[in-house]
């Protein structure tokens, strides 16, 4: 099955990891980091500084791909937008 993020194409049977994640500063110079949606909004809330939101897409160890946006709920539309691919 083919699905289409933005405006790239992914077949799902080459997707070995698929999530979504927030963006955040590690404290050390201009670093940053992915961490758990559920972890942000858990056990870090108003102590990191979130740069973003981001879906990322790996295919295979060595090749991926990462989608940012501003806010969780542009990130949250298209991730509905996937599903709904997805279910078709």
């Amino acid at each position: 099955m083919i699905i289409r993020i933005k405006n790239k194409e992914f077949d799902t049977a080459n997707i070995t990891q698929l999530y979504p994640a927030a963006v955040v500063k590690t404290g050390f110079e201009d670093e940053t980091t992915q961490v758990s949606l559920e972890w942000l909004d858990v056990e870090a809330k108003g102590k990191v500084d979130v740069v973003g939101f981001g879906i990322f897409i790996h295919l295979g160890e060595e090749e991926k791909h990462s989608f940012m946006f501003n806010t969780k709920e542009e990130m949250d539309e298209e991730i509905g937008a996937i599903a709904a691919q997805i279910k078709k």
